[in-house]
Parts: structure tokens; C-alpha cells; sequence
């Protein structure tokens, strides 16, 4: 795989190009930050960018799709051929942009699409800064001039299944010198790998913690989510406690109502207890049905006396706005799509 020019800092570009003298660097630096290839960042001299036209730079996006409430969704190009999947989501407060982290998953949730045929492999820390980048310009921005104030890593794979990639895509997107997201406004969901999740809170990592729930019970969360047999529910919970108290940042559950599942009286209780003691926030999600998985969604109208009974119970927990229904469904579906269709193309 060719070497990604956005995974390194100024410092490590450097020495990685050999670029002399160092304000070349600079300009190419702050050139890749504002989502250009290397034959559009013309301060630069003919020659010099002809010697970099060997690296890669960042993803391509090569299909995009535009829905009614204003979200879109796109199917990104990786150098070696690899597709992998984005949405922009634009709010009164700023723009979100959900990135993906790795090319399928492993982690194998019965209610997701993105782990249908396995993990693939990481993304670099390049490849998920790419994301932002490309659709960062292709909204009128720059390094200077952010269209992206929010970033979420809820795309397809599992953020702390690809730890080091994804800190070192922390830095790059905070870093004074690039795009300056704050960290403050990133989001990372996880299935809860216990141990990573107590080490971003080690290494001072302070995003917003979300953790993939979706049951109140080991027996039933193992029945949805593989890695529930490695941690029980008590071991997320003293770990987003232990996360808590190092950041300081509320904690987010995402909880996927699934019919006939979680969603009844006794799941509230429980979800109560689950959330006591510390600031969190329940996200109860219509579930998005994915025909190979076989589970059912609830109607809205379980979905709001679920929510009540919540309330009732002082649970903070809002059911989450859905975007781009209309133009594909549960994440990693317009990747498969999209393999699906140049499979047939080329047996055709």
C-alpha cells in the first residue's frame, strides 16, 4: 500500500519527503490540509511535485448521495481500491461528519451491516482524516475555514479495535497547524473494549465517550453483540466511570430499540441502575433492519412509551433524530451496495 501523506505531522513530513527547505514543507502541509491532491497545491514547484506524485494523499469520493432532510452519504476511494463509507449530518449548531475507521468490521453485532464478511483491514490515521478533509472542501472549506465543526467515528468499523491509527487521527485533526477540530467536539463509539477505553482516558484523549449498549442483560447483549462475551455490562460500566472521572465528559449510550428485545419494563429498571452515580445520556435508536440479520425494529409507538418510561425513571434519554432514510439504511449498506453491483458488472 502506498504511503499516505496525511498521516504524518509537519515534523514527520519532513523527514518522510525530504523536502528542503522547510517552508516547502509547509506549503505542502497546509495544501493537503485543505483536501487538495498534490498536483493542485501549485506553490509548490513543478519538480518537487512531481517527485511526490509516488505517495498517496488521502481518499477519493466517488459516489455521492443526497437526501431530503439535507444529510448526504458517500462512498470514499481508498489508494489500494478499498471502499469505505461517510455521512454529513448538517445541524443549527455545525456541521457532523460520521467517518469510518476501518474497512469492514469483526467485531460481528447482529443488528449491523458493517461487519457482514469481516474485517478487512484499518484505516490509517491519513485514511480517516481524508474523510473529513475531502468533504471539508467540497463544502467551500479550507484549514482555515471549517465546514465540519463535529466529527463522530460511528462509521463502518470499530474505533478502539484500531487504537493507535485512530489517536494519531486525533492529533492530526486537532493540531493548530491543520484543520483544528477540537477534540471537545469529536465523538467515539464503541462496542466497549474495556482496556482501551481506560487507556484513552490515560493518555488524555477527553472525545465524547459513546458506548454501544443495546441490552441490559450479559445474556441478551451477548445474544446481539460477540464481544459481550469478553465484558459484562459491569466491566463497561466501572470503565466509562473510570473514563469519567479522568475527562470529566458525560457518557452516551446508544441503544437500539429492537422489538420484542429490550424495550420492556424491566429493561428500563435496569437501565436506570446502569446509569446512576455519574452524567450520562441514553440515545434510544430506531433500528435500522438489515435483511441478513433477521431482528426486528419496534414501532415508533413502542419507541415513545419506552422513552416515557425512561423519563419516569429521571434516565436522561432522547430517541435519536434518523438521517437519510431515504437513501440508504443501516451503516456499511452503500459500501456492500456498491461491491454488490461492480461484482455483477464484472461477471456481466
Amino acid at each position: 500500500m502506498m504511503l499516505n501523506l496525511l498521516d504524518y505531522t509537519i515534523e514527520e513530513l519532513a523527514q518522510v519527503t525530504k523536502l528542503s527547505p522547510a517552508y516547502r514543507v509547509k506549503q505542502l502541509f497546509h495544501g493537503l490540509q485543505s483536501g487538495q491532491k498534490i498536483d493542485e497545491i501549485t506553490v509548490l514547484p513543478l519538480s518537487v511535485r512531481k517527485e511526490l506524485s509516488g505517495f498517496a494523499v488521502g481518499v477519493d469520493i466517488i459516489e455521492q448521495f443526497k437526501s431530503c432532510d439535507g444529510s448526504e452519504k458517500y462512498l470514499y476511494k481508498l489508494s489500494d481500491g478499498n471502499i469505505i463509507e461517510g455521512v454529513f449530518m448538517p445541524h443549527s449548531y455545525g456541521n457532523t461528519l460520521c467517518v469510518s475507521t476501518q474497512v469492514g468490521c469483526r467485531m460481528g453485532c447482529a443488528f449491523c451491516a458493517s461487519g457482514i464478511g469481516g474485517l478487512v483491514r484499518n484505516l490509517t490515521a491519513g485514511e480517516i482524516l481524508g474523510q473529513v478533509l475531502s468533504v471539508n472542501r467540497l463544502k467551500g472549506g479550507d484549514n482555515n475555514k471549517r465546514q465540519i465543526t463535529n466529527i463522530v467515528l460511528m462509521g463502518s468499523g470499530e474505533p478502539l479495535d484500531n487504537y493507535d491509527n485512530v489517536t494519531k487521527f486525533f492529533k492530526l485533526v486537532s493540531s493548530a497547524d491543520g484543520i483544528n477540530i477540537s477534540l471537545r467536539n469529536v465523538s467515539l463509539s464503541t462496542c466497549g473494549l474495556v482496556e482501551n477505553i481506560k487507556r484513552l482516558a490515560d493518555e488524555g484523549f477527553g472525545v465524547t465517550l459513546s458506548i454501544s449498549l443495546h441490552a441490559t442483560t450479559d445474556e441478551t447483549r451477548q445474544e446481539l453483540m460477540p464481544i459481550a462475551k469478553v465484558y459484562t455490562i459491569s466491566d463497561i460500566i466501572d470503565a466509562v466511570k473510570y473514563y469519567f472521572n479522568k475527562t470529566g465528559r458525560r457518557i452516551i449510550f446508544e441503544y437500539s430499540m429492537i422489538k420484542g428485545k429490550n424495550i420492556d419494563f424491566f429493561d428500563a429498571n435496569r437501565l436506570q441502575k446502569i446509569t446512576k452515580g455519574y452524567p450520562s445520556h441514553v440515545n434510544l435508536i430506531m433500528l435500522n433492519p438489515v435483511k441478513e440479520k433477521k431482528l426486528d425494529a419496534c414501532t415508533q409507538k413502542d419507541a415513545e412509551r419506552f422513552l416515557e418510561r425512561l423519563k419516569e425513571r429521571n434516565v436522561s434519554a432522547t430517541i435519536r433524530r434518523s438521517f437519510g432514510n431515504d437513501i440508504s439504511g443501516a451503516c456499511g449498506q452503500l459500501r456492500r451496495s456498491h461491491l454488490n453491483n461492480d461484482n455483477n458488472n464484472k461477471r456481466s
